[in-house]
């Protein structure tokens, strides 16, 4: 239950950032989207299953503000969590840097993912969007948060026991 709870509450701050301080900043006219770290962090910290579900419903809670179709944030989050922690899962807990490697690599495949699945449903004007720049803003702004992403997703995931036995490193 404990996780749980601090699951949803990191999603919320998460959210609340995004949504306040994060969407102010401008880089090139690009706003950094820090949803898509959530579900990379959780994936390296907790495997594919915790980063699906993370990927999930913070998808689902940033779909609820996006004026773009119901689902689309919450299936790339779900199947990037998913993937990373398939792909990266121990390995990137124990490289240094790698983390932020994969946050970088992910975060321009997410963007990638969105628009193109955008498109499929009939958005179209997701493909004539700026994504390079778009895909490099969230990327490199991802890969700059993912030490503490990883941090706090640790902090969310692991249950009280294992992160004070330092299992969760």
């Amino acid at each position: 239950m404990r996780v749980a709870l601090r699951t949803i509450f990191v999603i919320a701050i998460a959210l609340l950032l995004q949504n306040t301080i994060i969407l102010e900043l401008r880089i090139d006219g690009v706003s950094p989207d820090i949803m898509y770290l959530l579900p990379i962090a959780a994936g390296i910290v907790g495997g594919p299953v915790d980063g699906a579900v993370v990927g999930f419903l913070g998808g689902l809670a940033a779909d609820l503000l996006l004026p773009t179709p119901f689902g689309l944030t919450a299936l790339v989050g779900t199947l990037v969590g998913f993937a990373v922690g398939a792909a990266s899962g121990s390995v990137a807990r124990q490289v240094r840097g790698l983390p932020s490697a994969v946050a970088l690599v992910t975060s321009v495949i997410a963007v990638m993912l969105y628009a193109m699945l955008g498109a499929l449903i009939g958005q179209s004007q997701f493909l004539h969007a700026n994504l390079a720049v778009i895909a490099v803003v969230v990327g490199v702004v991802n890969a700059v948060l993912a030490g503490p992403a990883v941090w706090v997703l640790r902090w969310a995931l692991m249950p009280p026991a294992r992160v004070r036995d330092g299992a969760a490193r």
